[in-house]
């Protein structure tokens, strides 16, 4: 049974914890700060929106255009340089002279570097954290995702009373400057397993595409890949549509951001009870049920439940998130090494677009039906979704050899 400690027993991973906390404080409450800057200067609502859109749309692009730089730089060098490069761009945003085009523009390349600091960041993390204590370090950072999620603009809310916009992005330029010495500092120096100057290398573009094309071509990986973003993408629609479910139900801004934490909140717990009490093997085991208990609540909202109903659903609903530990350790156990990095990156950009097309089509089809009727037929998609995945022939029958494979077929 593996634990916590065990992860942040290792100094390494500490320095990788602390500086993707200060990322995370600095990045929810400057995307706040962002929206507001933006709707100060113009009045317009769409393109305060279109703040968020641009910041997290360029995850698919740059995770799959510029994989292949995790195979190409050293990567506490290409750590370093993204929070370098993320501190600049922040800090240019801040200027009060940067026009609101060229804010904007600026917050896509904001967007563009982060899928490639992720990305190398979750590549990294196989080599910090050996044997029992990497399933536990990942956890520990989706904990943190989680817990910005549900606190993050509250908390960016009560800053921008005291601070302007500006400030606080000048704080966030702060932030990613001190990630960028805590991870130059406290992290090894990894050498390249293959010269990142070989002669006949294809082009970085034409590069990252072929890793994608290798990582996809794997039916064993392709199967965890889709899984991991299908659940989460289905899974959130119930909260792209807390603002007018609770509206449904004659409730007010204050019922929605109740809801809207219940999800993450269920997450959070689930993690931490399963990676306590729940016994790696097992956790394998479980990854079928589990994703199965992220949209069978779900189905409740045919009842239509008032809000503390609701918030109760969809805490369960977030308790089977955890089956992402499970998929950890499955995922880590069938990508071929050469592959890991590829594999990872794409895995961390996809589930951010998946999710922010999850959140676009709930919205969408809330247009033309009730809430209520949207989460249920999200709960409907989610649940075939699993079942086609753990047992359709698109993988074949081939892929159920080994044991662990086994446990994700038999879970």
């Amino acid at each position: 049974m593996s634990s916590y400690r065990t992860a942040l027993a290792i100094p390494e991973f500490r320095a990788i914890f602390a500086a993707h906390v200060v990322s995370m404080v600095g990045a929810v409450t400057a995307n706040f700060a962002l929206a507001v800057l933006v709707y100060s200067r113009t009045g317009s609502a769409l393109l305060s929106s279109l703040v968020f859109t641009l910041v997290l749309a360029p995850h698919l692009i740059a995770g799959t255009l510029l994989s292949a730089l995790i195979d190409r730089l050293p990567a506490r060098r290409l750590l370093v340089c993204c929070n370098l490069l993320s501190a600049t761009l922040v800090t240019v945003i801040s200027l009060s002279g940067t026009p609101v085009a060229a804010v904007l523009v600026l917050a896509f390349a904001l967007g563009l570097v982060e899928p490639v600091f992720s990305g190398a960041r979750a590549a990294t993390l196989p080599d910090v954290l050996p044997g029992d204590a990497y399933v536990p370090g990942r956890s520990l950072m989706r904990l943190v995702i989680q817990g910005a999620q549900m606190g993050g603009f509250a908390i960016g809310g009560l800053l921008m009373a005291a601070f302007s916009p500006r400030v606080m992005l000048l704080v966030n330029a702060g932030c990613f400057l001190f990630s960028a010495v805590l991870l130059r500092f406290g992290t090894k120096k990894r050498v390249l397993d293959r010269d990142s100057a070989a002669t006949g290398r294809p082009s970085l573009l034409r590069d990252s595409l072929q890793g994608l094309g290798a990582v996809m071509k794997v039916p064993a990986v392709r199967r965890i890949l889709f899984l991991g973003w299908a659940v989460p993408a289905l899974g959130v629609i119930p909260e792209s549509l807390a603002v007018p479910y609770t509206d449904g139900l004659g409730k007010g801004a204050t019922a929605a951001g109740l809801l809207l934490t219940a999800i993450p909140l269920g997450t959070m717990t689930g993690e931490v009870l399963t990676n306590w009490l729940v016994p790696k093997e097992r956790q394998v085991r479980m990854i079928g049920p589990v994703a199965l208990l992220v949209f069978a609540p779900m189905l409740l909202f045919a009842l239509r439940p008032g809000l503390v109903a609701a918030i109760v659903v969809l805490f369960v609903c977030g308790l089977g998130f955890s089956t992402q530990l499970g998929q950890d350790r499955l995922l880590l156990e069938v990508v071929p090494e050469e592959l890991r990095g590829r594999t990872l990156s794409l895995q961390m950009a996809g589930l951010m677009f998946w999710q922010g097309l999850g959140f676009a089509a709930g919205g969408a089809m809330a247009e033309l039906f009730s809430p209520n009727v949207v989460i249920c037929a999200a709960a409907v998609a989610g649940l075939l979704a699993v079942v086609l995945l753990l047992r359709g022939a698109l993988f074949g029958a081939e892929q159920r050899g080994s044991r662990s494979e086994e446990g994700l077929v038999n879970g």
